[in-house]
């Protein structure tokens, strides 16, 4: 059975394009739509190549935030999706957002949550002097990147790392779990529960499946 997906984009869509490459005959997950709030977003151009419809949503044309999320609701439910799929869309969803989509909208994080929400956080990790880095995928909650995590992947940080060497290395893990990521829930392995992220039927622990690397 398809799970059909809408991703929220604002970007170059790197982490789409790794979500794009995945759409197998053996993967039941399947792109219907790519909606970005920014025009300029290139990730657009990667979807129109892949023949998945796109749709601009600028927030610079609502009153506010709860106004622009009404309207991405109404864009996103057009579309009749299983899950939502947060790609580097950079915008801080209100919680009726949240609300409407809970348990079946996904992000992607830059660090090992709970450590370094929010923004810069390769910066962050190299400051604080960190042995570890990595990125999370979790399920989206009205806490800002505090949502259950269904998955993670950790790297160590060389001695050599620097702030580009750090984030193309995290980047590379994101597109090899989110997709992971996406695939787990649309074959029905991955949940969210009123206790936390279930994976086969099991609670997951506080850090998400993790892969070390």
């Amino acid at each position: 059975m398809t799970c059909n997906v809408v991703v929220l984009i604002s970007g170059s869509g790197s982490n789409l394009q790794a979500l794009i490459d995945s759409q197998q005959p053996d993967n039941p997950m399947r792109i219907v739509a790519v909606i970005s709030n920014r025009a300029d977003a290139y990730g657009l151009e990667r979807a129109k190549t892949a023949g998945i419809a796109t749709r601009v949503l600028s927030h610079r044309d609502y009153s506010d935030r709860e106004a622009f999320d009404g309207a991405l609701v109404e864009a996103i439910d057009a579309c009749q999706p299983d899950l939502v799929v947060l790609a580097g869309f950079m915008r801080i969803l209100t919680p009726g957002f949240v609300r409407h989509y809970q348990g079946r909208l996904l992000n992607i994080h830059p660090s090992l949550l709970p450590r370094h929400k929010g923004l810069d956080t390769h910066r962050r990790a190299l400051e604080a002097g960190d042995r570890e880095h990595g990125c999370s995928v979790h399920f989206v909650t009205e806490e800002l990147d505090g949502g259950p995590v269904a998955i993670q992947a950790s790297i160590l940080i060389g001695a050599g790392d620097d702030l580009d060497s750090l984030a193309n290395r995290v980047h590379e893990q994101e597109h090899r779990i989110y997709p992971l990521a996406v695939r787990w829930f649309a074959e029905g392995r991955l949940r969210l529960a009123e206790q936390g992220a279930m994976l086969d039927g099991h609670l997951l622990p506080a850090s998400g499946y993790c892969f070390t690397n």
